[in-house]
């Protein structure tokens, strides 16, 4: 019997915290700034220059730290990392070990349906070992540069938030629910812009399969600075393949760090796995350790947004809407306010249908456009008005899509776009009931052979009936009342 496999996958993610000024300079953190122009003495390690630990954050790990249910260390030492490459100026990187400043706690997780597997969708929880503050190192740049490498410090000693989970997700499916979900946290806290272009959101995937029973850990492989969702599922399903076969061709998994190559779709080696003793740690002299009293983490928490947990469970009593449905509106703060702001307009009695449209034509549009909501050109009030009129029969849903693409194609700013594109184009529904009374007894007079059918048995008949009494209506028909009809005629 073949052997079956369980993936174990632990992730480590860099958040670049939103700080104006580096970790330990005041040199700023600007992106795209030309090469080595934000490069302080201190960044450069010049000798006589000694670091000084930047207040916010340390407030925004905190921050991060009551989110997710956590113990921040009333006293957390900063440690030096010591190992060498061309883009780390002083020879070791400022980081914490021993004592990290986040200890433990939760981030709860969706994980999609996938119907190719037979898989439905579930909540999950994953547990966080620590997050700690360290500085960024620099970038080495290959391209431009025959045979040799450019190096630009301008990143150097930005501040990082590295938050580390337990080894407890299964899939590569639940790999990218937690990044997203912890993505979409850090942007919703405000302490990290969140822009993966950019590298301020990057993750490293330790990955290692065993098989199903055993407790004992395989040999894991780490894959390196993937900053996309995709790139991280990709890589992580690629690996979970190449050390499967490898194990089942008599091979071994050696402990290793690997990069992935979107354009291959692959793993590669790029070095053995290092382990914390090849690291050297040791307290960092010229930094004092961090003490947090409670007064200063009042204070954070005193300052701290309607957390996205808090705010579904709200949606969902407030508003009637299922679970799933509170996660999708949360998933940002944006997406979040846009809703209520539409609620506000519309009526808490339009809730639903309110977050139907968001998470469909909205959601639509907006992937096929590639923007997201807070650049949306349809506002909240011009949104809930067509809504509004859906609710009081003036129009069908079908009518109603075509108004907001219209709406959305104009980039109109009056907020009674709807009423006047269906004054303009005469798009009333129909809820004549004499008027429509004619139309299907010439529907039916037309169709004969569908009467037939539906009176034999044939279900299909009758949508199809449906179907030409709104084509005869141009879809102006109120669909309702054409299939209360239709079935008091048909007896």
């Amino acid at each position: 019997m073949a052997t079956q496999w369980e993936v174990v996958i632990g992730l480590e993610t860099h958040a670049q915290l939103s700080t104006v000024s580096k970790i330990f300079s005041g040199a700023p953190t600007q992106f795209g700034a030309e090469p080595n122009t934000q490069a302080c003495p201190v960044d450069l390690a010049l000798p006589g220059v000694l670091p000084v630990l930047n207040r916010g954050a340390v407030e925004r790990a905190i921050r991060f730290g009551l989110a997710i249910g956590s113990t921040i260390a009333p006293r957390s030492i900063f440690a030096r990392k010591n190992y060498f490459y061309p883009d780390l100026p002083k020879g070791y990187q400022i980081s914490q070990y021993e004592i990290p400043v986040v200890q433990g706690g939760q981030i709860t997780i969706q994980v999609p349906a996938n119907e190719k597997a037979g898989k439905e969708a579930y909540e999950k929880t994953v547990n966080l070992t620590r997050a700690h503050l360290e500085e960024d190192a620099g970038k080495s740049l290959h391209e431009d540069f025959a045979g040799m490498t450019g190096i630009d410090l301008n990143r150097a000693g930005t501040p990082l938030l590295e938050i580390v989970t337990e080894p407890e997700m299964r899939s590569a499916a639940e790999a990218v629910a937690y990044a997203k979900a912890l993505h979409g946290l850090v942007v919703w806290l405000g302490i990290c812009d969140g822009n993966m272009q950019e590298g301020s959101f990057r993750c490293d995937a330790n990955v290692s399969v065993r098989p199903v029973g055993q407790e004992k850990f395989g040999t894991r492989a780490e894959i390196k600075n993937l900053n996309s969702f995709r790139f991280l599922e990709e890589a992580i399903n690629f690996e979970v393949r190449r050390q499967i076969e490898l194990i089942e061709d008599g091979g071994e998994v050696v402990q290793e760090t690997r990069l992935y190559d979107p354009d291959k779709r692959e793993t590669r080696s790029m070095r053995s796995k290092e382990d914390a003793h090849d690291y050297r740690y040791f307290p960092d002299p010229d930094l004092m350790p961090l003490v947090i009293g409670q007064d200063w983490v009042e204070r954070v928490q005193s300052g701290m947004p309607e957390l996205p947990a808090a705010m579904q469970q709200r949606f969902a009593d407030e508003y009637g809407v299922s679970a799933y449905d509170a996660g999708v509106l949360t998933s940002s703060k944006a997406m979040a306010a846009y809703f209520e702001a539409v609620v506000a307009k519309a009526g808490t009695a339009n809730a639903k249908i309110a977050a139907n449209w968001l998470m469909g034509d909205v959601s639509s549009q907006l992937n096929r456009d590639g923007i997201e909501i807070d650049a949306i050109p349809v506002s909240a009030a011009q949104l809930a008005l067509v809504l509004q009129r859906i609710a009081d029969g003036t129009i069908s849903n079908k009518i109603a899509k075509e108004i907001f693409a219209t709406i959305w194609d104009e980039k109109a700013d009056d907020e009674g776009a709807a009423d006047r594109i269906i004054d303009a184009k005469g798009l009333k529904q129909i809820s004549d009931t004499g008027a429509l009374e004619a139309i299907i007894d010439e529907v039916l007079a037309a169709n004969a052979k569908s009467v037939e059918e539906f009176r034999a048995g044939k279900e299909k008949a009758f949508n199809a009936l449906i179907g030409q009494a709104m084509k005869a209506t141009k879809g102006k028909a109120n669909p309702q009342q054409v299939n209360e009809l239709l079935k008091k005629k048909l007896g």
